[in-house]
């Protein structure tokens, strides 16, 4: 039992949703907790509303810049996919990795196996991936420019002057709160802060609105604050 407990990540598997998990948590409290997220769902806020409890905002990452405000690219899947092309052989002519994010494994290999002809030195991991850790490893490590993937690392990768792609951004698998994980993957460091995210999709939905129009809501905060 604990006076004070602090949870982070939520919103996140495997503590999102787990009754057992969720159920520890509440038993081991025996004073204070704090829950800690950056994508906080409508029913985990509405929840924190009520009396007795407190919402902070924090609209700062550690190094004080802002986050990256996604470009979103909406056309037909040819033309989309002539876009990835020219992003990544710009990035990596430039000496900047790329994560090319995608909805499903089968995506995830099949994107590699199309742009692999055109681009050099890439990869793909994904939760059937035996080797995941070495592959992400080669990856920092710069064996990779580029590595297709799926929502394994959509948290927890911190990668300097990391850019990022999402191919199929209207997938139904992308809500608000993993577009905006992944948007977060891009200048986590306090010596590269910055760097470009981009949507390509058929259609603008409402989830990559809404991405776009919280990050630049947050950033507006952070300016009013500095």
């Amino acid at each position: 039992y604990f006076d004070l407990l602090i949870v982070d990540e939520v919103d996140a598997f495997p503590f999102k949703g787990d009754e057992v998990l969720n159920s520890f948590f509440e038993r081991a409290i025996k004073g204070k907790y704090i829950l800690l997220s950056a994508t906080p769902h409508d029913d985990l806020i509405n929840k924190f509303k009520g009396d007795g409890f407190e919402i902070l905002h924090l609209h700062s990452r550690f190094h004080g810049h802002p986050l990256p405000v996604p470009k979103t690219i909406v056309s037909n899947r040819f033309i989309l996919f002539g876009r990835l092309i020219s992003f990544l052989i710009d990035f990596t002519k430039d000496g900047k990795q790329v994560f090319i994010f995608t909805p499903t494994i089968g995506m995830c290999e099949t994107y590699f196996k199309l742009v692999t002809p055109f681009i050099k030195h890439g990869s793909f991991v994904h939760s059937k991936c035996g080797d995941r850790e070495k592959r992400i490893q080669d990856f920092k490590d710069k064996k990779y420019m580029y590595l297709f993937t799926t929502a394994v690392l959509e948290r927890g990768v911190t990668v300097k002057d990391l850019q990022v792609i999402v191919c199929n951004a209207d997938h139904s698998i992308y809500d608000k709160h993993a577009l905006i994980q992944i948007a977060g993957r891009v200048g986590r460091k306090k010596d590269a802060p910055e760097g470009e995210v981009i949507f390509l999709a058929k259609k603008l939905t409402r989830a990559i609105q809404d991405t776009i129009s919280d990050i630049e809501k947050s950033n507006e905060s952070l300016q009013s604050l500095s």
